[in-house]
């Protein structure tokens, strides 16, 4: 295996890790090149996976990258090992490179037994003078002998140096204190965003970086990036505001009435599409349908299980036609076009199908004209719009992780509740349930019947052969490589989650309680 080799760049990131990038973008990079990248090791809260911190560590590459748990944005890179790799500062090594064998030069041959960047090396050579740094104390149970930390900061980066507690002074200059033979190599080096590090430590994971098509590193490509989504606003009634990240535009998806032609107009072509053609689960859809004739607007209160493609996102592949589609159809009532616009990068599918009505309009929002509402236009049978929206979570650990970049989301008409708390991505399911089932409950004939009505449905994600997982649920996942994305989220040997329909939402949620994927239709 080569050396991992990068530039390294203040306030930007460390050659393709750039800050800000997702870590859906950044596994996708590395898994990538399992030559240069043969081993990744993701750490997370399994209690908390969508609010604490992800860190990722590269340890054949001595690197770690730490990504912030909402948005799974890259706030800090460290170099931690410099036997592992070659970072260099405008075309000047930081560090003494390795050979061939990973070690750097022998003291019996003229050269330097440390692993690390030498001080007079940053101070003198790369970086330049700096105001003096922050000396971390060790631990009060280690002794006149233990050795604390002194950070050495620059803005957008800084040097790591071990430094025994008896040899630190406040009285003492930085150039004092580094130069002595106490302390002359640092062990590790952090990139980050911000003047200092002890000024960015204190916004590290909730600061608004700066765009990463902005960095100098993506000017000079050709390549297009398309913008990104940072937030979509569920209003009810079929319609979703998709807020554009780093500016001050959104747009409108109205399902029903938004085409295929519109989609790709504003988000730009679908990384992949696939074609409905599994309709193992139809038997729930016949009796949810024969219900609904008996029960007054029965249809607005599409069981869970009338979403059994809300995961047609894994197919990587595109389309994957059966030979006995054509028979499926003609029992079904499908119509050919009926396909899935699968936009990994942005973190979310778009079932693209004839015109259908939309689910009902939220009951606070009775009387009111929602925002870019019209009328619904009926089409004919080959007009293909947009139906359903599925917006995934990449939560870490769940079964699909890694699939999509992770699509924040909040239930617009719920903020206008007594409660002041935004129901979101991040809100646990009990929560978010508690609030809808209060929005909607003068709906129900009695309480036994909302009761009934949002029970949840078991989906099974890791049986080779059965309904739970059907291409309608998964789009081929089986086929998929391993590594990071496929283990277990509980270390059990099949991979559940329960399925909970409200008017218009169908949640997907995981056995610790956060949602993994919410459809919209």
């Amino acid at each position: 295996m080569s050396l991992f080799t990068a530039a390294l760049h203040p306030n930007v990131g460390l050659g393709f890790l750039v800050l800000g990038a997702s870590l859906h973008d950044i596994l996708t990079r590395l898994k990538a090149e399992p030559q240069r990248f043969p081993k990744l090791d993701l750490a997370y809260s399994a209690a908390d996976p969508v609010t604490n911190p992800v860190v990722l560590n590269l340890p054949a590459n001595g690197i770690r990258l730490r990504f912030d748990g909402p948005e799974q944005r890259l706030r800090l890179v460290e170099v931690i090992d410099f036997t592992k790799n070659r970072i260099t500062y405008q075309e000047k090594d930081v560090a003494k490179p390795a050979n061939s064998q990973g070690l750097v030069g022998s003291p019996r041959l003229g050269g330097d037994a440390a692993t690390g960047p030498a001080f007079k090396n940053i101070y003198h050579r790369l970086f330049g003078p700096t105001y003096a740094g922050e000396y971390i104390p060790p631990a009060e149970t280690g002794g006149a002998n233990a050795v604390g930390t002194y950070i050495l900061s620059y803005p957008g980066v800084a040097f790591s140096f071990p430094l025994p507690k008896s040899a630190y002074s406040p009285n003492k200059d930085v150039v004092s204190l580094l130069s002595s033979s106490a302390s002359q190599t640092a062990s590790s080096v952090a990139v980050f965003s911000g003047k200092s590090w002890a000024h960015a430590r204190e916004t590290l994971w909730d600061e608004i970086l700066p765009s990463v098509k902005s960095a100098f590193l993506f000017n000079k490509s050709k390549e297009v990036v398309p913008d990104e989504i940072s937030l979509i606003k569920i209003h009810g009634g079929g319609r979703l505001q998709l807020f554009k990240k780093w500016t001050n535009s959104s747009l409108w998806i109205n399902l029903g009435e938004t085409t295929a032609q519109d989609l790709v107009a504003e988000l730009g072509p679908p990384d992949a599409i696939y074609r409905k053609n599994d309709q193992r689960m139809y038997i729930h859809k016949t009796r949810t349908a024969s219900h609904s004739r008996s029960r007054s607007n029965g249809g607005d209160y599409r069981r869970p299980d009338d979403l059994t493609d809300t995961d047609q996102s894994s197919a990587h592949t595109g389309s994957e036609d059966s030979d006995d589609e054509a028979v499926v159809e003609e029992f079904v009532g499908n119509v050919t076009g009926d396909c899935f616009y699968n936009y990994f990068y942005l973190g979310f599918d778009i079932l693209v199908s004839p015109p259908q009505s939309v689910s009902r309009t939220p009951p606070s929002h009775a009387g009111k004209e929602l925002p870019s509402a019209n009328p619904f236009k009926s089409g004919t049978a080959d007009r293909l719009v947009a139906t359903k929206m599925v917006l995934h979570a990449n939560v870490p650990g769940s079964y699909p992780f890694n699939r999509h970049r992770r699509c924040r989301w909040e239930i617009q008409y719920l903020a206008n509740s007594n409660s002041d708390h935004v129901i979101n991505s991040e809100t646990p399911f009990d929560e978010a349930e508690k609030r809808l089932r209060e929005e909607w409950k003068g709906t129900y004939s009695a309480e036994e019947d909302g009761q009934r009505r949002q029970r949840g449905m078991v989906l099974n994600r890791g049986w080779g052969d059965s309904p739970g997982s059907s291409c309608e649920f998964l789009g081929g996942w089986e086929d998929s490589s391993g590594g990071v994305a496929a283990k277990k989220f509980d270390g059990s040997e099949d991979s559940t989650t329960t399925l909970y329909g409200f008017p218009g939402l169908v949640f997907e949620v995981l056995k610790n309680g956060f949602v993994s994927a919410v459809t919209v239709y």
